[in-house]
């Protein structure tokens, strides 16, 4: 397996909530929009606008996106989350709040009885994520 990599449905608000993560996550991101997709002529052009492909890449994730232009209700379910293994303390401490920034902190960061520095959100588009850094043994 090359890799496993989260696709991710919105309603209507792909793009900026790709760019969101972008901001926060880094990496580059690539968006198509249904317009610029070769079936655009097949799909009416109310939908032209609404993201067909988006793409964030970073040096150790992948996050794929689209609209759904079928319009219909995108349900975010409690089965799935998102889980960032952080490189470093400096790392976890930087990505929480800018993944939190609109959404609403369901456990702040802090030593687990595991021993790792863990938090988890739910960010302003309905996601779970969860942050998680693995300190130093001692």
């Amino acid at each position: 397996m090359k890799s496993l990599v989260p696709y991710l449905s919105f309603e209507s608000n792909c793009r900026e909530a790709m760019e969101f993560y972008r901001d926060c996550l880094g990496g580059t991101l690539t968006l198509m929009t249904v317009g610029e997709s070769p079936m655009a002529a097949q799909v009416p052009a109310q939908v032209h606008g609404l993201i067909m492909h988006a793409k964030l890449s970073g040096e150790a994730f992948g996050l794929m996106a689209s609209d759904d232009i079928q319009g219909g209700k995108v349900t975010v379910g409690s089965a799935i989350n998102l889980m960032i293994d952080c490189a470093s303390e400096k790392e976890i401490r930087e990505l929480f709040p800018k993944l939190a920034r609109g959404g609403k902190v369901n456990s702040e960061l802090k030593v687990e009885f595991w021993g790792s520095l863990y938090g988890d959100l739910t960010d302003k588009y309905g996601l779970r994520w969860m942050l998680n850094f693995d300190q130093p043994k001692a």
